[in-house]
């Protein structure tokens, strides 16, 4: 059971880094974590998630006023990339990097295409750290239990 789980959490892992979604940071972040129990790595993906999601909701907000303060905006998405790239999701961190160039230049309209393309990488990275932690977790009780 655990050989079978590791190998699910193997392929879900190398898919996400071929698809763009991670980058080495992540990979640095699973090493720390190596052989311990999977509570860091569902901690601190769990953190990152709520954070991103926040950030995701302040930025929405912020770009439907009327008069946008790309200075705010700004500030969120530099946020986002910050934590986007300690945590290796490459994707987020590449989306967030558009989204401060049209800020730069006060595209709203460039911004908010940028934000529906954060949403769309962030929504399917969270999806697929959620069923990750469930491999970790599957692999870890199933190593516990022998």
């Amino acid at each position: 059971m655990a050989a079978f789980a590791q190998e699910q959490l193997d392929a879900l892992v190398n898919g996400m880094y071929r698809e763009g979604f991670l980058d080495e940071q992540f990979q640095q972040i699973r090493a720390l974590d190596e052989g311990g129990s999977p509570d860091f790595l569902v901690e601190l993906l769990g953190l990152f998630c709520a954070d991103a999601e926040r950030i995701l909701n302040e930025l929405t907000g912020l770009l439907n006023q009327p008069i946008v303060d790309y200075k705010k905006v700004d500030a969120y998405v530099h946020q986002l990339k910050g934590s986007s790239a300690s945590v290796g999701a490459h994707s987020v961190k590449l989306t967030c990097m558009l989204a401060r160039e049209c800020c730069d230049k006060n595209d709203k309209e460039g911004c908010l295409q940028a934000l529906n393309l954060a949403k769309q990488r962030f929504y399917e990275l969270s999806k697929r750290f959620n069923i990750m932690i469930q491999l970790e977790q599957a692999v870890y009780a199933c190593k516990a239990g022998k």
